[in-house]
């Protein structure tokens, strides 16, 4: 069986920057997914101690050779939020990685027969402490290490059902035309990494609701964020992102051909 884009899907994502494909994994997979996650979560705790730590706009981040660890911010520093590169913890990811469900919509989108692996992060909103993200674009950070940045698909697999309340995924519908744009000026350290708000209209904000096991392929230009999780449960997803074969990951500089 496989999983390519159909002519509508392929109109959809280039004219809105993403496309939503419900429902994709059974129950027993997800309970799986959601353990790998886990294991992951707590290896991560486990090397934590042995890396470079460090502080910015005051949330904590720590360094391990090519791994990188985000916590919440105070006064919930001991919640990890991003796991990036999240496979480099734990090999069970890779499954997810290659799984034809999440690789042949990303063919579609690329027109290719063959991937690589550009880089894959765990996303943690644990229950009432889970922070949101900002507007914000994936190019203009992976401009300056990527020569081909157009060509960097995203799919965001929901782990858990995501809702507004819990601080589901959501986009600037059709922002990605306008290619990378400015960052903010507020003289914070991440500042420049999101999204000025006058280069986008809010009113084309689209929250994607949808079951766990859904999965949203993305555009790397789109604008997107999240709200905080206010809610009493988790919303946790992986995203990984692709490109054309043969090409070097982002941290780790190894080829992941898939």
């Amino acid at each position: 069986m496989s999983y390519f884009l159909s002519d509508i899907e392929k109109e959809k994502y280039l004219r809105d920057g993403f496309i939503l494909r419900r429902d994709q994994f059974s129950d027993t997979e997800l309970v799986n997914y959601r353990n790998s996650l886990e294991k992951t979560v707590l290896k991560a705790q486990s090397v934590a101690g042995s890396g470079k730590k460090y502080f910015l706009d005051n949330k904590k981040f720590i360094d391990i050779d090519f791994l990188t660890l985000q916590y919440e911010p105070q006064p919930n520093e001991k919640y990890l939020k991003v796991i990036e590169p999240a496979h480099s913890l734990n090999s069970e990811l890779e499954e997810l990685i290659f799984d034809e469900r999440l690789t042949d919509p990303i063919k579609s989108i690329l027109s290719t027969d063959s991937l690589s692996l550009w880089t894959d992060k765990l996303n943690l909103k644990r229950p009432m402490v889970g922070s949101g993200f900002g507007w914000h674009q994936d190019s203009p950070y992976w401009i300056h290490y990527n020569e081909d940045v157009d060509s960097l698909p995203n799919v965001y697999v929901c782990l858990d059902k995501a809702d507004k309340e819990n601080g589901c995924f959501r986009v600037i519908k059709g922002s990605h035309k306008k290619g990378c744009l400015p960052g903010t000026c507020d003289n914070s350290q991440l500042g420049g990494f999101y999204t000025d708000k006058n280069h986008f209209d809010l009113e084309d904000c689209i929250d994607i609701e949808a079951n766990a096991g859904s999965l949203i392929f993305f555009n790397p230009h789109i604008v997107h964020g999240s709200s905080p999780n206010e809610s009493t449960q988790e919303r946790r997803a992986y995203i990984v992102t692709y490109q054309h074969k043969d090409k070097p990951s982002l941290k780790s500089g190894k080829v992941l051909n898939i």
